[in-house]
Formats: structure tokens, sequence, C-alpha cells
């Protein structure tokens, strides 16, 4: 069973950083598809960036291009790293892993797009 795990998570004061990890387990012979996404208290879950199966693409959400990235330890995608510098009260929120075993590129900002998510890992700005 795949399953995605979240951890890294915790409070920081604004403009401090933190690395999530997801660990995708699950025996796999391709590279998944990774996901982050993040829901605030309040709103809906919202994409923030993913990282293709092979890894050379990467994409942000405007609000964190620059500020956050995303990254692999492998090349089956089985552990993903999301890096957060500058962090501000914006980005308090509960952070979602998601994964896919879909190579398309499409709609990766999309939640549709992956079938494996994880809790969620509480990442709290204090402002």
């Amino acid at each position: 069973q795949v399953l995605p795990v979240e951890s890294g998570g915790g409070l920081v004061q604004a403009g401090g950083s933190l690395r999530l990890t997801c660990e995708v387990s699950g025996r796999t012979f391709s590279p998944y598809t990774v996901g982050w996404f993040r829901q605030a208290p309040g709103k809906e879950r919202e994409f923030v960036s993913a990282i293709s199966s092979t890894g050379r693409n990467l994409y942000y959400t405007d609000s964190v291009k620059g500020r956050f990235t995303i990254s692999s330890a492998n090349t089956m995608n089985t552990v993903v790293y999301l890096q957060m510098n500058s962090l501000n009260a914006e980005d308090t929120a509960l952070y979602y892993c998601a994964a896919t075993l879909s190579r398309s590129l499409a709609d990766v900002r999309r939640e549709l797009k992956y079938d494996y998510w994880g809790q969620g890992t509480q990442v709290t700005v204090a402002s």
C-alpha cells in the first residue's frame, strides 16, 4: 500500500525556515510525481509545489516562489523535501504530501491528479 508520510512541521518565528519531508512507502518500479498542498484554517486546500516523476520539472504557486524549494533525495521520488525559507504568517497551514504514479505533467497543481495522500504536518509561523 502506498502511503505518503509527512514530517518536519513545527512552530517557527516569522522569517525563519523549516524543511518538510515526505516519505512515500510502498514498493514501486516507477517514480512518483509528488506534490505539496496546504490548508489554512477556514480556507480550502491549495497547491504549493510539485516535482515531476523525472525530477526535471518543478512547480510552485506564486506566493512561495523564491522562498520554497522542492527537491528529491532519489530518482524514484520516494523521499521529497520542501525547504521553506522566509516564512510568514500566511504560510501557517496543515501541509499535505500527495503522490501519483502518473507521469503526465498535466494537472500537477490540482488535487485530482494525486492518488495517495498523507495525513499532513502542521506548520505554524508566529509573527
